[in-house]
């Protein structure tokens, strides 16, 4: 997972006011029910030394009806919101902190790795392709045969027909290979790690033989999915999800298999060393959400330690004691290294790198 968009959060000074509140109104039927969750939290930052002047632009949102959805990530520092996300599933801990940075990982944790990846559906007029990526999406359709001429065989017979036959076929082939283009351009675009296919099993295959290598490499072919209008595409879209749930499977275990054996970097004080050097390609970390562990901040990204005296040989006058995972995360998101989250790692703490160099 890349940081980029988190980015910048760390551009305000802090202190931050980090909220996950439970946003679903089924439950109990009632418009206030997330006013009098927002009341519990804002009561419990009041009580942390949270100004009103932080407060009061999240209680705004609170009655805003576009906060349809299970859950919400907020976090303001004085005067503003500096950042909001929707949770697809309510928080799995309603939270309310007042604290030097803010508390970053549980979004994180809960809006998971999002994989970019193509969603095809084929058939011999064409295709539908969504292009899904950096939590966006976008639909584009491929037809380029003339629609006045036909694409279904006959069989009636006749001295034509196998012109007539050849014609048609030309027509799929021609679409499966427009199709496939926009497919592998779109792919490379985005840095497609998955791409699904789906629909008519001719259409299937003639695009299949127009691909790239490097495409079909990454390429399932579903079982269900349609063009045709009306079509249920429940079942598409639950092979897309396993699709991309598979792809983060692996590449955990790859990840796993190289901190093992690799360029590596095992617990919370050789990582937070291995930051402040921007020796850090990938930050392990083990989802935890009671981890407690704490270190020590100065005001730029790469000042962290389990240390105070090594800060302060660095030059970090006043040191601040802050949440580890928080503070990872910000040195993470500046100097550009990933962030997993993996089911278990071979350190006392749950952390680790794989670096660089």
């Amino acid at each position: 997972m890349r940081l980029d968009f988190i980015r910048g959060l760390y551009e305000r000074s802090g202190p931050y006011a980090s909220v996950y509140v439970d946003t679903d109104r089924s439950s109990e039927g009632t418009a206030n029910v997330v006013q009098r969750r927002w009341a519990q939290l804002r009561e419990r930052l009041a009580e942390e030394g949270a100004p009103a002047s932080a407060l009061d632009p999240i209680g705004e949102l609170m009655s805003d009806p576009a906060w349809a959805a299970p859950g919400r990530a907020v976090f303001a520092v004085e005067g503003e919101v500096v950042f909001t996300e929707a949770l697809r599933h309510r928080p799995r801990r309603q939270t309310a902190r007042w604290s030097p940075l803010p508390h970053v990982v549980p979004l994180l944790a809960q809006r998971g790795e999002h994989v970019p990846h193509i969603e095809v559906l084929a058939d011999r007029a064409g295709g539908d392709v969504a292009v899904v990526a950096d939590g966006r999406r976008r639909e584009l359709t491929v037809e380029v045969a003339d629609p006045t001429r036909p694409l279904q065989k006959t069989g009636q017979g006749g001295w034509s027909q196998a012109n007539f036959d050849r014609e048609v076929e030309e027509g799929w082939r021609r679409n499966a290979v427009a199709l496939a283009e926009v497919v592998e351009k779109e792919a490379h675009r985005i840095g497609a790690e998955v791409v699904v296919l789906a629909g008519d099993p001719k259409a299937r295959g003639l695009v299949t033989d127009h691909l790239g290598k490097d495409v079909v490499r990454r390429l399932t072919v579903a079982e269900h999915g349609s063009r045709a209008p009306g079509a249920d595409l429940d079942h598409f879209r639950r092979e897309v999800e396993e699709a991309c749930r598979a792809w983060i499977e692996r590449r955990c275990e790859e990840l796993l298999n190289t901190y093992a054996s690799g360029n590596a970097v095992a617990g919370l004080a050789e990582t937070a060393r291995a930051l402040r050097d921007r020796r850090v390609a990938v930050l392990l970390m083990h989802d935890d959400p009671s981890s407690t562990a704490m270190m020590w901040i100065g005001p730029e990204p790469t000042h962290l330690s389990t240390d105070p005296a090594e800060l302060a040989a660095w030059g970090v006058e006043e040191p601040m004691r802050e949440r580890a995972d928080a503070a990872l995360a910000r040195a993470v998101a500046a100097t550009d290294a990933e962030l997993w989250f993996v089911p278990r790692l071979e350190s006392p703490d749950g952390i680790g790198a794989l670096l660089r160099f």
